[in-house]
């Protein structure tokens, strides 16, 4: 039988010693006698998956190994779990264990009291030693610094200076950023999905210019990142709405800066989830305008409860219609088609592929398109302009409006707040600061729509869109699609009630 020598070293670092030094140590313990030696580089003692240690492990079990010598505790074990359970495979085979900087006996009580003391210490190290790293990161990341990782597609690396400490920053390829900005221009029609892009791309001979070929996966990863977007308000609210951790202020939010989307501490296991993550404004120029920014993530958001198998070809209100119960999508089926006339039916995706929803009821899309058409003719006659929604007004003061606004919602609400334990004199001011504050507002509020009115595209004028409405039975599928996506935000339908959010 043989003793067994166990080194590890996971980084080379100037204050670490190297396994031939720990082989050295441990070697006098032998006295002489025979050895065998097994050595893991480069792995962490945060768990047992090393080669090493597992052939060792091997050799014990044949009976081949009378004692395991280390240098040092931690060099075997850092976690309690992982030592306990090795010191039962060492006790069932009597293998005796030695740390020879440590002095441990284990064949005492004490001897093994001890050494369980120090495999706590080693864990409660290796954690300290994690939390600080990650302490680091996340305030690294907060500043804006370059955290390393895969430069995403249609960026360079540029050294730059941030708060006086050197990092990088990301700068534009053109011809990367050309295919991007057709990527967000072709996806953000409601028409059109990923395999079109993907075949677009194809006919036009667009190939990817890092040597890998294009896909929808890897579209739809571009599509839904932040790095490409110029941050404004509404960027900001997206991702508040979503659940996610917002480093800046929303008055940094200018629709100018991208933005970084950092991993934080989250259960939630859907891929997708937003719940929870950290986004930073990174100190790189956006490249795709926030409001076609958002018509893609959205787009992508809502691909994740109808599959592409039901695209808007069997009504001109799919992809606008949802369940008023779950939130998910209302699809298009069809009766029988062995019956003389075949009926088509809204149903809730949710309810047909989990039964975790009771569903809408009976949803006849004939019925729903007609009561749709006649509601919209009726909308169009309250306005005299329509609203541009399908081309991004860039104005910097449009954005400082709406910072203004959600600037003076959120002081609205922290006064709300303490209403409840507000004394009379307290509840006095806290009413006159919310009457200046909604009248403020309401100032902004007309600016606002004022300058939105001005800017808008001439060519989305009414009158375009009600000589669509009527010659509706003439207009074509896909027009019918853009007249309802340009007035219509969401449809939501349950137990007989129809909720229409409009965009005018």
């Amino acid at each position: 039988m043989y003793d067994a020598i166990y080194a590890r070293q996971s980084i080379e670092k100037i204050d670490s010693i190297s396994v031939e030094s720990q082989i050295d140590f441990c070697c006098y313990e032998t006295r002489g006698g025979e050895y065998r030696k097994y050595v893991d580089k480069g792995y962490s003692g945060k768990n047992t998956n090393r080669p090493a240690f597992e052939k060792m492990l091997s050799d014990i079990e044949k009976g081949i190994i009378k004692r395991v010598i280390v240098y040092k505790l931690d060099r075997i074990s850092r976690s309690i779990l992982d030592f306990s359970n090795m010191m039962e495979v060492f006790q069932k085979h009597n293998v005796e264990f030695v740390s020879s900087t440590e002095k441990f006996d284990t064949s005492t009580p004490i001897g093994r009291a001890m050494l369980n003391i120090c495999i706590v210490f080693a864990q409660l190290e290796r954690e300290t030693i994690q939390k600080r790293v990650a302490d680091a990161y996340y305030s690294r990341s907060k500043k804006g610094f370059y955290m390393g990782g895969r430069v995403p597609y249609g960026f360079a690396l540029e050294n730059t200076t941030i708060d006086g400490i050197k990092t990088s920053k990301y700068v534009p390829i053109k011809e990367e950023v050309e295919q991007i900005k057709l990527m967000y221009s072709i996806y953000s029609q409601p028409t059109k999905t990923l395999g079109d892009i993907l075949r677009y791309f194809n006919k036009h001979g667009l190939k990817h210019l890092r040597g890998k070929s294009w896909n929808t996966s890897r579209i739809s990863e571009l599509l839904r990142s932040p790095i490409y977007v110029k941050a404004d308000s509404e960027i900001y609210k997206f991702y508040k709405s979503q659940g996610s951790n917002i480093v800046n202020d929303i008055s940094d939010f200018i629709g100018e800066n991208a933005c970084y989307l950092y991993k934080g501490e989250t259960n939630n296991r859907k891929q997708y989830s937003l719940e929870n993550k950290h986004l930073v404004l990174a100190p790189h120029t956006g490249i795709v305008s926030s409001a076609e920014w958002l018509k893609c993530r959205i787009k992508c958001i809502n691909n994740r409860q109808v599959t592409t198998t039901n695209r808007a070809k069997n009504s001109w209100l799919v992809g606008k219609v949802k369940c008023g119960n779950c939130g998910y999508a209302l699809v298009v089926r069809k009766s029988d088609r062995r019956r003389k006339n075949v009926v088509r039916y809204f149903v809730c995706s949710n309810k047909t592929a989990t039964g975790r929803c009771k569903g809408c009821g009976t949803v006849r899309a004939d019925n729903l398109e007609s009561f749709m058409f006649e509601t919209i003719k009726n909308k169009l006659t309250e306005f005299n302009v329509l609203t541009n929604t399908s081309k991004h007004v860039s104005d910097p003061k449009i954005n400082e409006y709406k910072i203004k606004i959600s600037q003076i919602d959120k002081e609205i609400d922290d006064l709300l707040k303490k209403v409840l334990t507000a004394n009379d004199t307290l509840m006095k001011y806290i009413n006159e600061h919310i009457e200046k504050l909604d009248e403020e507002r309401n100032q902004i509020s007309k600016k606002l729509m004022s300058l939105s009115s001005e800017k808008t595209n001439d060519n989305n004028s009414i009158d375009k869109i009600t000589d669509y409405i009527s010659h509706w039975t003439e207009t074509c599928f896909e027009d019918k699609i853009l007249v309802v996506d340009a007035l219509i935000k969401v449809i939501h339908i349950a137990d007989g009630k129809i909720d229409i959010t409009w965009k005018i």
